[in-house]
């Protein structure tokens, strides 16, 4: 396990039970709740969160053209990590995304830790190569950091029951997709 780290993407209230829940959100935070309860106290095994964090006149929100109702506006409780999950998040190790009003961005490959590290950065510093992710939602946050971690070398896997969803079609064709390039569901 001394290579190992969890990715838990976008477990943040406006995906959960807000401007954009998704399907399965609630099963996905207990979920990963159960998992991150079994690792034992004091191991080496890294816990890295990835967060959607907008200002309010991001391209991604139909206001401004963008396919979204606004979400994970920066300050607001939507874009707060699930209260039973924060006690598990270091800020040193949290991932913002989507800062830069004018570009959207699904994959945590490219947030920023709060001293301007990228997730990669910060895996290849903790000697990482194998990743656990989970998150919302699996067609486009979930896939998109899973894809850009295998692009770059990392073995991944996705804890299918930690994953929620915006459409069911769309998430069982992702999983599908991300199994033929070679991410492993578990």
């Amino acid at each position: 396990m001394k290579d190992s780290a969890l990715i838990v993407v976008d477990m943040l209230y406006d995906f959960i039970d807000g401007s954009m829940a998704c399907l399965e959100a609630d099963k996905a935070v207990a979920n990963t709740l159960d998992y991150l309860k079994k690792i034992p106290d004091g191991s080496d095994f890294p816990i890295l969160f990835v967060r959607d964090h907008h200002p309010a006149n991001h391209c991604s929100f139909q206001a401004q053209g963008g396919p979204w109702p606004p979400h994970c506006v920066q300050g607001t409780h939507g874009a707060d990590i699930h209260e039973a999950l924060a006690p598990y998040a270091d800020e040193d190790l949290s991932f913002f995304k989507g800062e830069d009003p004018a570009k959207e961005q699904y994959s945590g490959f490219e947030g920023v830790n709060p001293a301007g590290q990228s997730l990669c950065d910060v895996l290849q510093v903790l000697d990482i190569r194998n990743v656990l992710v989970c998150g919302i939602a699996t067609e486009y946050c979930v896939y998109n950091t899973a894809k850009d971690l295998l692009n770059a070398g990392f073995r991944v896997s996705v804890l299918k029951d930690c994953i929620a969803y915006v459409e069911k079609e769309g998430h069982l064709e992702t999983l599908k997709t991300m199994e033929e390039k070679g991410i492993t569901l578990i």
